[in-house]
C-alpha cells in the first residue's frame, strides 16, 4: 500500500508540473483554446499510474485510459462552439504524460522524472523554437540539410582505413572531424541566429567565437568603423570571440585524445586569462548593453563549401604531420604549426592530437606545436584587427591580443 501511495503522489507531482508549464504556455497566448492545465494533467498521470497497478486485475485498465485520453481530447476538439481544437503537441504532452504515470507505477521513476523533464523543456520552449526557425534563411537550412545528409549517408560509407602516402590519409576520421568542428561552429551559429542582438554585445561575441573566432574578429572590426562610438562594446566583442576559441578547441581535442587535451589546460588557461580579465573589467566597469543595430552576419559553419575547405586542409595537415614524422623532422612541427595557425588552429590541433608521436622522443613538443599555433592565430585575429579596426577598438585589441600571445610564448619559454 505504501508503496503505491508513493507511486501516486510522484506521478501526481510529475503530472503538475507539465500541467504547469502547459497552463503558463496557455496564458502567455502560445496556446489558444487550451483546456489542460494544472489538474487535468495531474489527474492524467495519476490514471496511468492507478491503470498501470490494476492492470493485472484487469488486464484492459491500461487500454481503457490509453484510449480514453486521447478520445476525450477529440471530443472536446469537435464539440460545439470550440475555440480552437488542441494541436499535435497537446495529444503527445497528454499521451507522455499518461505514460509518466505508468512508468512510475513500473518502477521505473528515474526514467519518468526524465520524460516529465523533456515534455515542459518542450511544452515551454515552442514560442523560442518558433522565432529561431522564422530566423533562419534559405541559405541556412540549405546548408543544415546539405550537411545532415552528407554526414548521416555518406559518414557511414567512406572506408575507414589509411590511405595515400604515409597512410595519411583516412577518409572517415577526416570527415569525422569536420562534423566535430562544424557541429561546435554551428552551436554559436544557431544561438546568435536565435537571440541576435538581444543576447548583448558579450554573449554575441561569445556565441560568435564558437562560430568563427575570425570572421568575428572581422565584422565587429569593420563595425567599429561604421559606428566608432562604440568601439569600446565592438572590442569587448573580438576579445570574446577570441577567448571562447581557446576552450572550443579544448572541447574538441578532449573529444578524441583526452589526455592529450589535458596537458593544454594550463597553457590554454594562461592564454585565457588576459580574455577574461578585460571583460570581467569593462562589465564591470561600463555593464555594456545592447549594440543597436543588427547583429554582424557569420557565415554557416555547415555550408558544404564550408566543410570541404576544412577537409581539405586538414588533409593537407595531416600529410604534413606525417611526413615530418616518417623523415624524423621533429623540430619541423613548429614551423608547420606557426604557419598552420595562421590559417586555421582546429587543424593543426587536431592533427597534432590525433597523432601526438610526431614530436618523437620529445612528447611536450607536440604541446608545444598547438600552443604555437594558438599564438599565431591570436596575432592574426589581432592584425585584423588593427588594420580594419576604429582607433579606440585597436588599441584595446592590441593590448588584450597583446598580452595573450605573451601568455603563451612566456608558457613556451618557462
Amino acid at each position: 500500500m505504501t508503496v503505491l501511495l508513493t507511486a501516486i503522489l510522484v506521478s501526481a507531482c510529475l503530472g503538475a508540473l507539465v500541467g504547469l508549464i502547459r497552463q503558463w504556455g496557455d496564458q502567455q497566448g502560445a496556446e489558444p483554446g487550451e483546456f489542460a492545465g494544472v489538474r487535468t494533467h495531474t489527474l492524467w498521470a495519476v490514471l496511468g499510474c492507478l491503470a498501470a497497478h490494476l492492470n493485472d486485475t484487469f488486464p484492459y485498465a491500461l487500454a481503457v485510459v490509453l484510449v480514453a485520453v486521447p478520445a476525450h481530447l477529440i471530443a472536446r476538439a469537435f464539440r460545439p462552439g470550440a475555440v480552437e481544437p488542441p494541436g499535435s503537441t497537446s495529444f503527445a504532452g497528454a499521451l507522455l504524460t499518461v505514460l509518466c504515470g505508468v512508468l512510475v507505477a513500473g518502477g521505473e521513476t528515474r526514467v519518468a522524472v526524465v520524460v516529465a523533464a523533456l515534455t515542459m523543456v518542450l511544452l515551454g520552449s515552442k514560442q523560442p523554437i518558433h522565432a529561431w526557425a522564422r530566423a533562419l534563411t534559405a541559405q541556412d537550412v540549405r546548408a543544415t540539410l546539405q550537411f545532415a545528409a552528407i554526414s548521416g549517408v555518406i559518414l557511414p560509407l567512406v572506408p575507414d582505413r589509411a590511405l595515400g602516402p604515409y597512410g595519411a590519409f583516412n577518409p572517415y576520421t577526416t570527415w569525422l572531424m569536420v562534423v566535430l568542428i562544424s557541429g561546435l561552429g554551428f552551436a554559436g551559429y544557431a544561438a546568435i541566429r536565435l537571440f541576435g542582438a538581444r543576447a548583448g554585445i558579450l554573449l554575441t561575441g561569445l556565441f560568435g567565437g564558437l562560430a568563427s573566432s575570425t570572421a568575428s574578429t572581422l565584422a565587429f572590426s569593420r563595425r567599429s568603423r561604421e559606428e566608432p562610438g562604440l568601439d569600446a562594446h565592438y572590442a569587448l566583442a573580438v576579445a570574446a570571440a577570441c577567448t571562447v576559441m581557446l576552450p572550443r578547441v579544448l572541447a574538441a581535442l578532449a573529444v578524441i585524445n583526452p589526455a592529450f587535451a589535458r596537458t593544454l589546460l594550463v597553457p590554454f588557461g594562461l592564454m585565457a586569462l588576459p580574455g577574461v580579465v578585460y571583460m570581467a573589467w569593462v562589465w564591470r566597469r561600463a555593464q555594456p548593453g545592447h549594440v543597436p543595430g543588427d547583429t554582424p552576419a557569420l557565415g554557416n559553419p555547415l555550408s558544404l563549401r564550408t566543410a570541404m575547405k576544412f577537409a581539405a586542409l586538414y588533409a593537407l595537415i595531416s600529410l604534413l604531420v606525417k611526413v615530418l614524422r616518417e623523415q624524423g623532422w621533429t623540430e619541423g612541427l613548429l614551423p608547420l604549426s606557426f604557419v598552420s595557425g595562421l590559417t586555421d588552429l582546429d587543424a593543426i590541433a587536431l592533427s597534432v592530437a590525433r597523432d601526438p608521436t610526431v614530436a618523437g622522443a620529445r612528447p611536450e613538443l607536440a604541446t608545444v606545436a598547438v600552443v604555437l599555433a594558438a599564438v599565431a592565430n591570436t596575432l592574426l585575429k589581432g592584425g585584423l584587427a588593427v588594420a580594419l579596426g576604429s582607433a579606440g577598438l585597436r588599441r584595446r585589441v592590441a593590448l588584450v591580443l597583446g598580452f595573450t600571445a605573451a601568455m603563451g610564448l612566456g608558457w613556451m619559454a618557462g
